[in-house]
Protein backbone atom coordinates (compact mmCIF):
# COMPACT_ATOMS: atom_id res chain seq x y z
CA UNK A 1 0.00 0.00 0.00
CA UNK A 2 0.82 3.66 -0.97
CA UNK A 3 1.40 6.31 2.10
CA UNK A 4 -1.28 8.03 0.05
CA UNK A 5 -3.72 4.87 0.78
CA UNK A 6 -2.48 4.69 4.03
CA UNK A 7 -3.35 8.60 4.84
CA UNK A 8 -7.04 8.00 3.21
CA UNK A 9 -7.90 4.86 5.17
CA UNK A 10 -6.80 6.63 8.36
CA UNK A 11 -9.29 9.68 7.85
CA UNK A 12 -11.90 7.17 6.52
CA UNK A 13 -11.58 5.48 10.20
CA UNK A 14 -11.24 8.52 12.05
CA UNK A 15 -14.27 9.97 10.13
CA UNK A 16 -16.56 7.15 10.98
CA UNK A 17 -15.12 6.90 14.82
CA UNK A 18 -16.21 11.05 14.73
CA UNK A 19 -19.81 10.07 13.16
CA UNK A 20 -20.26 7.30 15.61
CA UNK A 21 -19.46 9.06 18.22
CA UNK A 22 -21.27 11.81 17.80
CA UNK A 23 -24.44 9.06 17.12
CA UNK A 24 -23.43 7.50 20.30
CA UNK A 25 -23.05 10.71 22.78
CA UNK A 26 -26.63 11.36 21.74
CA UNK A 27 -28.27 8.70 22.48
CA UNK A 28 -27.05 8.30 25.96
CA UNK A 29 -28.33 11.84 26.22
CA UNK A 30 -31.48 10.58 25.64
CA UNK A 31 -31.41 7.73 27.72
CA UNK A 32 -29.33 10.32 30.78
CA UNK A 33 -27.07 7.94 31.10
CA UNK A 34 -22.89 8.60 31.19
CA UNK A 35 -21.79 11.01 28.27
CA UNK A 36 -18.75 10.81 26.10
CA UNK A 37 -16.81 14.40 27.27
CA UNK A 38 -17.20 17.05 25.02
CA UNK A 39 -13.23 17.55 24.97
CA UNK A 40 -12.90 13.79 23.38
CA UNK A 41 -15.65 15.06 20.82
CA UNK A 42 -12.89 18.04 19.70
CA UNK A 43 -9.95 15.54 19.89
CA UNK A 44 -11.22 13.33 17.52
CA UNK A 45 -12.19 16.50 15.03
CA UNK A 46 -8.85 17.50 15.45
CA UNK A 47 -6.97 14.62 14.91
CA UNK A 48 -8.80 14.26 11.25
CA UNK A 49 -12.03 13.07 12.21
CA UNK A 50 -13.76 16.87 11.75
CA UNK A 51 -16.23 15.62 8.74
CA UNK A 52 -17.57 13.00 10.72
CA UNK A 53 -18.05 15.09 13.73
CA UNK A 54 -19.77 17.97 11.99
CA UNK A 55 -21.60 15.38 9.71
CA UNK A 56 -22.75 13.34 12.92
CA UNK A 57 -23.82 16.89 14.64
CA UNK A 58 -26.10 17.92 12.34
CA UNK A 59 -27.50 14.29 11.16
CA UNK A 60 -28.06 13.45 15.14
CA UNK A 61 -29.03 17.26 15.52
CA UNK A 62 -26.88 16.76 18.66
CA UNK A 63 -25.05 19.67 20.14
CA UNK A 64 -26.18 22.28 17.72
CA UNK A 65 -27.40 24.38 20.76
CA UNK A 66 -24.01 24.96 22.08
CA UNK A 67 -21.91 27.62 20.33
CA UNK A 68 -18.50 25.91 20.36
CA UNK A 69 -19.64 22.94 18.84
CA UNK A 70 -22.23 24.99 16.02
CA UNK A 71 -18.74 27.35 14.50
CA UNK A 72 -16.29 25.41 16.40
CA UNK A 73 -16.74 21.75 14.44
CA UNK A 74 -17.08 23.65 10.96
CA UNK A 75 -13.93 25.58 11.98
CA UNK A 76 -11.96 22.87 12.97
CA UNK A 77 -12.84 21.11 9.06
CA UNK A 78 -12.17 24.55 7.17
CA UNK A 79 -9.05 24.86 8.97
CA UNK A 80 -7.99 21.69 8.13
CA UNK A 81 -8.99 21.54 4.21
CA UNK A 82 -6.45 25.09 4.01
CA UNK A 83 -3.91 23.01 5.62
CA UNK A 84 -3.86 20.16 2.74
CA UNK A 85 -4.61 22.98 -0.13
CA UNK A 86 -2.05 25.14 1.30
CA UNK A 87 0.24 21.78 1.01
CA UNK A 88 -0.85 20.96 -2.17
CA UNK A 89 0.20 24.27 -3.83
CA UNK A 90 3.25 25.05 -1.47
CA UNK A 91 6.49 25.38 -3.66
CA UNK A 92 8.06 22.79 -1.12
CA UNK A 93 7.58 19.55 -3.28
CA UNK A 94 6.67 16.60 -0.72
CA UNK A 95 8.57 12.76 -1.82
CA UNK A 96 5.88 10.11 -1.56
CA UNK A 97 7.64 6.85 -1.11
Amino acid sequence: MSVISYIALYLTVINLIGLCIMGIDKLKAKKRTWRIPESTLFVVALIGGSLGTTCGMFLFRHKTRHWYFLYGMPAILIIQIAIVVLLLYSPIQFVII
